[in-house]
């Protein structure tokens, strides 16, 4: 590992050291220990130790914060073409460390390692170098009728981010936010806390100042609290789940500072009467699975016509012995283990809620599978004639769990599809204009109509609970800019 953040082992013997070097918090430019209680970051595959990282305190928020608002005059008046031209060796040494990094994120959340460096690794790259595209087109002066309006940094950026996509999450706050001239205090989760500090070691090598990036590990009752709250803190971006974020706001509201929050989904996907079934149910069921269900976005409600469900079942039957579960450093795994063992414990049971609730078990069910009694794997499930209102339908349970839902018609599909207090995003498959129409009549932040290419440069986020603000593209640096008209 080609990585420095460790802190020193101490007396530790030699046979007792962890696999992965232990690393501390990130502030003004170097590793700094930490003086709270130390957390262990296990690797859900085995429940071995691979790590551990310092519990920071409301006092390393200080530090961090002191270091940031230290670095912000600098940075802010940093010209735009020099940030990008920073931002830009950044997204070439993620590229360069794309191994180390898919690397530690399956050994920190238990991602398959294929898709580790496809998505994990890979995807952070793309909207890195969407990001720097959108900033050497962005107007930062413009003039309207008298005035010249300028658009700058906010000032000192909190970032809290979640453990199912660390790197890539990270990234679509950290990177715009430094575009626009803002300095960052970010808390990674504690459950996948290794990738973030490799980040700010490539940031520093990139020439990123030092104080202009700061990391502080820890738990969110107390390192998130502390960003939340602090007074020094100019706004949170923050992705997590719906109860987390409410927390969020409730602390950020005393300082009165912007938050922007991107939290959970329950998508929804329309399988149209005139769909393409197979092409319909081979991505379907890839987006429901992928990294183990463990995504915001994730198409986990499918719905089908009532008079198709039988013959979309019998396809999803079939698609579902195409997907391989186990260790994910194997290149054949298809799916790993749950990010833990909490995780685990949760999703098993939804799944054991869908069956008292009378759903039709397709494929799945309760309990590990077969060959996997260590580790936080779950057995991937299918359920179909599932209630639209029932738990499983409604509530997000983030595991490799795909309900299918029959509907009578568009009317029907779209009420469903619009029943949850989610609204971050859904799919539609069918003739053009067809599912065109559908998705237009969605309550949610975006839609991907028949399989369209993912485009980093439009704008994500969403409506209801799932959460408020834009991230990616042009919106997404916005998201981190003040506003000020200047008349003459």
């Amino acid at each position: 590992m080609p990585f420095t953040t460790g802190c020193s082992l101490g007396n530790m013997n030699e046979q007792d050291k962890l696999p992965f070097p232990t690393p501390s918090h990130w502030i003004n430019g170097r590793a700094v220990p930490g003086s709270g209680p130390v957390i262990d970051v296990i690797n859900p595959a085995d429940e071995s130790v691979v790590a551990s990282v310092p519990g920071g305190t409301a006092e390393d928020v200080d530090k961090a914060v002191d270091a940031a608002v230290a670095a912000f005059p600098g940075w802010s008046a940093t010209s735009p073409a020099d940030r990008i031209a920073v931002i830009r060796r950044l997204a070439e040494g993620m590229q360069k460390h794309n191994e180390s990094l898919a690397e530690t994120i399956t050994l920190e959340m238990g991602a398959p390692i294929s898709f580790a460096r496809q998505a994990q690794a890979g995807f952070p790259v793309a909207s890195t170098l969407a990001a720097v595209a959108a900033a050497e087109e962005f107007e930062w002066e413009e003039t309207i009728g008298n005035s010249l309006v300028v658009h700058e940094a906010i000032g000192v950026v909190g970032a809290i981010t979640p453990w199912n996509f660390p790197l890539q999450q990270l990234v679509t706050k950290v990177v715009p936010a430094l575009l626009g001239g803002n300095t960052i205090v970010l808390k990674p989760s504690e459950m996948s806390p290794l990738s973030a500090l490799m980040f700010a070691e490539i940031a520093s090598a990139a020439g990123l100042p030092d104080g202009v990036l700061n990391v502080v590990q820890g738990t969110g009752p107390v390192v998130g609290e502390a960003i939340s709250r602090h007074p020094r803190i100019d706004m949170i971006s923050f992705t997590g789940s719906t109860r987390a974020g409410k927390s969020v706001s409730v602390a950020a509201s005393d300082t009165v500072k912007r938050v922007a929050l991107e939290l959970g989904g329950k998508a929804a996907h329309i399988v149209l009467p005139d769909a393409d079934l197979d092409f319909a149910v081979s991505r379907g069921l890839a987006f429901a699975w992928s990294n183990g269900g463990q995504a915001c976005g994730a198409y986990v409600r499918m719905l089908v016509p009532a008079g198709l469900q039988e013959t979309v079942v019998e396809k999803l039957r079939a698609a579902a012995a195409e997907y391989s579960v186990g260790d994910p450093a194997d290149e054949a795994t298809r799916i790993g283990p749950l990010a833990s063992e909490t995780q685990r414990q949760r999703v098993d049971g939804y799944i054991r809620r869908g069956v008292e609730d009378g759903a039709t078990l397709v494929v799945g069910g309760p309990g590990r599978p077969e060959g996997l009694e260590t580790g936080a794997y779950v057995r991937p499930t299918i359920f179909s004639d599932v209630d639209p209102s029932s738990v499983i339908a409604q509530e997000e349970i983030f595991g490799p769990v795909l309900t299918v839902i029959p509907y009578t018609d568009d009317d029907d599909a779209v009420r469903i599809a619009n029943s949850t207090i989610y609204g971050l995003n859904a799919a539609v498959t069918g003739e053009e204009e067809h599912a065109m129409a559908i998705a237009k009549r969605l309550r949610v932040g975006q839609v991907d109509v028949n399989g369209g290419p993912h485009n980093f440069q439009a704008p994500f986020g969403g409506y209801k609970q799932s959460g408020n603000g834009r991230e990616m593209g042009r919106a997404g640096i916005e998201e981190f800019l003040e506003t000020k008209a200047i008349t003459h």
